[in-house]
């Protein structure tokens, strides 16, 4: 997960990022993950993070997606890990672990919104994806309709992916991670 994060930031996050000249972005993201996420003095754990993702999801890809789609689709359609983000969220929003378990949603105000477009989604199976490209095409979520921008069917083939069954979403990530990416 280390990985990601990184390579979500370096790769895709800061090219486009503002720099608010107070403190290098990069440096700040190789502080939080090499040194406030391992340290056990500052504890946090995966249900405090994953709380209101909704609401954090157009602050931390919103305007990226924006700077993207307004550089063309070549950009857009070259992004990995925002697209593997939103569909790991996705993925989570059902309830089931990557061992096949279930587990309790962490609190988010969008929950009773958003819960209805995972209704019947399951692991192993052919999923209708109907609801959820519904979802994808949300501005106030993402800031931009996925679709239009060329990035709703990625989204979609990453999320049939984490869907192939237990050890899925492990699996996707370890087969994005081993492909040439940048420092």
């Amino acid at each position: 997960m280390r990985e990601f994060v990184w390579r979500l930031g370096i790769e895709e996050e800061l090219p486009v990022a503002v720099d608010p000249k107070i403190l290098n972005p990069r440096d700040f993201l190789y502080e939080v993950l090499n040194l406030r996420l391992p340290n056990p003095f500052i504890p946090d754990t995966p249900q405090r993070i994953a709380s209101d993702t909704s609401q954090k999801i157009p602050i931390r890809f919103g305007k990226a997606l924006q700077a993207y789609a307004n550089k063309g689709k070549d950009s857009v359609l070259n992004l990995r890990w925002i697209p593997l983000a939103i569909s790991g969220w996705m993925r989570y929003l059902i309830g089931i672990n990557d061992e096949g378990q279930p587990f309790d949603l962490s609190p988010d105000p969008m929950l009773p919104v958003l819960l209805p477009a995972f209704s019947g989604i399951e692991l192993g199976r052919e999923n209708n994806l109907d609801k959820i490209r519904e979802l994808l095409r949300n501005k106030d979520l993402f800031a931009v309709d996925l679709y239009e921008i060329g990035l709703g069917v990625k989204i979609e083939e990453y999320f049939i992916k984490m869907l192939a069954g237990p050890g899925s979403v492990k699996g996707l990530l370890c087969e994005l991670l081993a492909q040439k990416g940048s420092e």
